[in-house]
């Protein structure tokens, strides 16, 4: 061991002569000495040595598992909605809870269980297509895993995921917006006809390109399929499963370019059998639908280098075509798109504010039918959000927002399961991360 420069306390050089002597096979007399010398020193720290180690033997005896990490969020929101068509407007102080477990098994690999709980129920606050948080669970106090899948390189460049519980925004090299969103419309760029998806066993791969400096562009491609019906319960083969007639499938191919600052994407989903076209839609084309959806989606986003009054930009765009079964009014094209703007350290060092708005997916092109008004009305549904995040502690957040939704349904009928009225809302809601 090398010797510090300058003088030294008894402590230190007992601490010196005690690394030293755990080196060497034999004690000679002067090293013999020195021991004689410096032993109530070298007591003090053979006694915190042993303690150390009893304090790891119990830290590790009390471990489930020395290569699992246990994240958990626990939301407490208290809000209302005031939505036009609704008398039974209330004020609600609910809950969810996630618990995220983390295994690796060769330091690369990821083992990812996701646990989730709530008591949201019918409130308001979890309603679609009308108002759905973010942080929203309706499992009724009931545990439940929510998302598990096995993730592994191939090489140094492709990554790779099986999952019996897996949607297909995970399976991704990056994520194609950066917005963080209170209303969970306005995930992805738009959780719409593309990124809106329902979990199933599925699988993917991502290939990204290896540049030498890390905060230079590149290019990755992103491809996976999933299937939300393939659970096993069906006495018919062909009513569900991957791959089969009858499996409500969904394919997802992205290609993106960008730096850890700027990203640009392109997107194409194609679904199968109903499956959901797309989960916060302004109309209730998601109801009636058996047919297939083609959809594209662009993505872009840009944040700046520093914090500031500048703020981080997320946008999103995506058109869908739907080829249904006929046997009723049917949308035969969609659209919908988002703009959103955080800024980091707003304020306050830790503080982030929170804009964004835009429209859910709304029919653009309709067969006959006789909704046909409904559908064509479904453009005038327009959405919005604000908010602000105090950071009281590394583990403690507090959100005050605000939200809008205008004509849900896309019509002045009452059409869907969430309303039909003009909706505004507001929370506070309090984040627990451990």
């Amino acid at each position: 061991a090398a010797a510090p420069s300058g003088s030294m306390t008894r402590y230190e050089a007992a601490a010196l002569l005690n690394t030293c002597l755990g080196e060497v096979a034999q004690v000679n007399e002067e090293e013999r000495r020195l021991l004689n010398e410096f032993s109530p020193e070298l007591a003090v720290i053979k006694g915190r040595v042993d303690s150390l180690e009893a304090r790891v033997g119990e830290f590790e005896a009390g471990l489930f598992s020395t290569t699992t990490k246990l994240r958990g969020t626990t939301n407490f929101v208290i809000g209302a909605v005031d939505e036009e068509d609704n008398a039974t407007d209330a004020t609600v102080f609910v809950y969810s809870m996630q618990l995220d477990l983390t295994s690796s098994f060769t330091g690369k690999d990821v083992l990812y269980t996701r646990i989730k709980t709530g008591n949201f129920g019918n409130s308001q606050l979890a309603q679609k297509p009308n108002v759905y948080l973010s942080s929203a669970n309706t499992n009724d106090d009931t545990l439940k895993v929510d998302k598990i899948w096995y993730q592994f390189p191939v090489g140094d460049s492709i990554t790779a995921w099986l999952g019996a519980k897996v949607e297909n925004y995970y399976m991704l090299a990056s994520a194609p917006s950066i917005y963080r969103p209170i209303l969970k419309g306005f995930a992805l760029g738009g959780n719409d006809a593309v990124y809106g998806a329902s979990t199933g066993q599925g699988f993917g791969v991502a290939w990204t390109q290896q540049v030498d400096d890390p905060s230079a562009a590149r290019f990755a491609v992103s491809a996976n399929y999933t299937s939300s019906n393939s659970k096993g319960e069906y006495a018919d083969p062909t009513a569900g499963g991957l791959f089969t007639n009858g499996a409500q499938g969904m394919t997802l191919a992205k290609v993106e370019y960008g730096s850890p600052r700027w990203q640009v994407s392109v997107a194409y989903s194609n679904k199968t059998n109903g499956s959901d076209a797309g989960t916060y839609y302004s109309t209730t084309m998601g109801d009636d639908r058996t047919g297939n959806t083609d959809a594209y989606a662009l993505r872009a986003y840009w944040k700046p280098e520093t914090t500031g009054a500048i703020p981080s930009i997320s946008a999103g765009y995506t058109v869908a075509s739907v080829d249904d079964d006929g046997t009723a009014e049917e949308v035969e094209e969609t659209a919908s798109w988002m703009v959103g703007l955080n800024w980091k350290d707003a304020f306050i060092d830790g503080n982030t504010a929170g804009v964004a708005f835009g429209q859910r997916q709304y029919a653009t092109s309709v067969t006959s039918g006789n909704r046909v008004d409904h559908y064509d009305k479904g453009d005038d549904n327009f959405n919005w959000e604000a908010y602000y995040s105090f950071k009281v502690s590394d583990g403690i957040t507090v959100t005050p927002a605000v939200f809008g939704v205008s004509n849900p349904d896309g019509d002045d009928n009452s059409v869907g399961d969430g309303g039909n009225g003009d909706t505004f809302g507001g929370i506070v809601q309090t984040t627990f991360k451990f």
